[in-house]
Formats: C-alpha cells, structure tokens, sequence
C-alpha cells in the first residue's frame, strides 16, 4: 500500500510531530566529527613542559642504571647464593636480582615512552579518508609529510634531554641480553666425547652402591650401573652420570650376534650406555626374549643382542658399547672408556 492509499486521517498532522507523537528518525551512520580539542597545561606552560621533559629523561635514566645493576648482578652473586626475601622466602639471589633490574628497566622504558606521548608529543586528533591500499605518488608525499610533521610534533628535535637518554636506554637494554650469552658457559672441548669410564673403574650397582661381580648379574635381568668414585652428593653428579649411566644385561654367549660385542663382553654379560642416541633419554625398558629395549621417550628401540644397533625409531645410530672385564678381587670392572661418544649426534662430532 503507497502513501498515497493511506486514509488522510491516519497520517501524523503537524500538531502532532510538534507534540513528539511521531519523529523522523535520525541517521544513525552520520558522522559525529571530533569533539573540540583542549590543550593539556604542558601546551600552554613551558614550565610544566619541561617537568614533563625531566620526568621522560629521569624513567630512560632509571633504566640505564636498572641495565647497569642487571650486568652487576650477573657477576657479583654466585649461582648458589640463596637469600630470605619476604614474603617470597627462599629464593636465588642471581635470579631475584636478574629479575627485578631487567623488569626495572624495561618498564622505564615503556613508562617514559608512554609519559612522553600523553604530555609532550602531539595529541591533536586527525580525521582521514580511507584510500586505496595502492598508494599512488600523492599519498608517498602525504605520508612524508605527515612522518615530517609528526616527527616535529614529537618535539625530538628539541627536546635533546630526552632524545639523549631515550637514546641511551635503548642501546644499553640490549646488553642484558649480551651478558646472558655468558649462560651458554665455556666451550664444550672434548667434554662430549669423554666420561668418567677408564681403564679399571669398578662398574657401581645403583640401587645398592656396591660394586658388582659377574654372578650378581642374572640371565635376562637389566642393572644399572655408575662408575666408580661418582657419588651424588658430587656437585657433578648430574652432568657426569648424564654421560656414564650404565645399562648392564646378561645373554647367553650363542645369543649375541655381533662378534665386536661377544669380544668386549664377560660370560655374556654386556654394558650399554643407558643414553638413547635420539635426544639423550634414559632408557629403562627391557624384553628379555627379543633383548631389545625401548626408549620410552620416542619409541627407539634398540638389539642388544647385535651391537645395540637401531631397528626402530628416530634414533640415529646405536648405543656405544663399554668393553668390561673381571678384577683381581672378581668386580666387574671397566677396560678403557666409550670408543665413541654417547648421547646425540652434535655438530662437532664428525
């Protein structure tokens, strides 16, 4: 039904839209344009521009010293250095310390960034059509000279005190992360490549600590074992057995396949490194009827009945071999150390 069809008594008189009985309503995607601008007291007063300038300069400067207690830190507390701070308790000196000036100085940073826009820089809001995405040689222009003006408006170029330290802070906060490269440590050397195996260490039980001899070793059992003199109060201890953990099992000599593994057995026991070649797991799961063992991190599984060769899962080569023997006192004792490293590949191994 058009307008035109509607009776004249059922359409609104001009009394009534006077009364507010019926309203045109409004166009709800008109633009509201920007509400007036109100200079903040740093734009009208010097003065309070320049405590502003101060307090910018003063948060960069916090955070150059905060960088230079971080570096301090770093050296001056020892590792192990443990302090009571309440209400944390017992914590680590070095990490308290590395924490607190680090987070010290990249929140002045962030707070004299912010400080600065909302006192000094420009707060002039700017309404702008949209464009295409292409930007064609008058945009490029538009752009400098808005990078230009808001460069200016930035006040960078004057304000030297700011600009000097603003710069300062950010050179310095990267040292941070220079001085953590000192984390890495000392170069590895031919630490990789060694243990604490030799010629007559004694092979160590780990469950009882007591050395062990041929008969302590049952047909299908596993036993692990630690070299001798390595004790876990050792502040070493970790690193060490990290390399030297032991895995020892017990075949019948017509069982083992390989003649290398025969020939550095005793009465067909063998000791392999218990460190999967993968990515360095402890292996701990043995089969006695098929003499495989499984890593259980990554389902390598490895033949210890022929070399401790791969014949399943990501590992890369097998397990190193420890060539052991019998004592004078009947201990089982190791003839020399791994003939190849143990663990993961690395880079440097060849």
């Amino acid at each position: 039904m058009s307008s035109q069809e509607i009776p004249e008594k059922n359409l609104p008189s001009e009394q009534d839209t006077a009364h507010g009985a019926v309203a045109v309503a409004e166009d709800p995607f008109a633009d509201p344009g920007l509400p007036p601008h109100k200079p903040r007291v740093q734009d009208i007063d010097e003065r309070a521009a320049k405590r502003s300038e101060r307090t910018v300069a003063l948060l960069f400067t916090l955070s150059m010293l905060s960088t230079i207690g971080f570096i301090a830190s770093f050296v001056a507390f020892p590792v192990e250095k443990i302090v009571y701070v309440w209400p944390l308790g017992h914590v680590s000196a070095l990490n308290l310390s590395l924490g607190v000036t680090l987070g010290l100085a990249l929140f002045c940073i962030g707070a004299g960034a912010v400080h600065w826009a909302r006192t000094l820089m420009s707060d002039v809001e700017v309404a702008d059509d949209r464009h295409p995405i292409e930007a064609d040689p008058v945009v490029k222009a538009k752009v400098m000279s808005d990078f230009a003006a808001g460069a200016e408006e930035s006040a960078i170029g004057r304000r030297k005190l700011i600009r000097t330290t603003m710069f300062g802070a950010l050179a310095m906060v990267p040292l941070s992360g220079v001085v953590l490269l000192r984390d890495l440590g000392p170069l590895p050397e031919e630490k990789l490549r060694h243990t604490l195996w030799g010629k007559g260490k004694q092979l160590i039980n780990m469950n009882t600590n007591e050395p062990l001899r041929p008969e302590d070793v049952a047909v299908g059992s596993l036993t692990f074992a630690k070299p001798e003199g390595l004790e876990e109060d050792n502040h070493e201890f970790n690193n060490e057995i990290a390399k030297a953990a032991l895995m020892i099992v017990r075949l019948q000599p017509q069982d083992i396949k390989d003649k290398r593994e025969l020939d550095w057995s005793h009465q067909g026991i063998v000791a392999f490194s218990k460190i999967c070649t993968h990515v360095g797991c402890p292996i701990s799961l043995y089969e006695q009827q098929t003499h495989h063992v499984l890593c259980p991190c990554h389902q390598s599984t490895f033949d210890l009945s022929d070399g401790a060769r791969v014949i399943f899962g990501p590992a890369g080569h097998a397990l190193p071999q420890l060539r052991i023997g019998v004592n004078d006192e009947g201990f089982l004792e190791a003839l020399g150390d791994f003939e190849e490293p143990v663990g993961p590949s690395f880079w440097e191994r060849g």
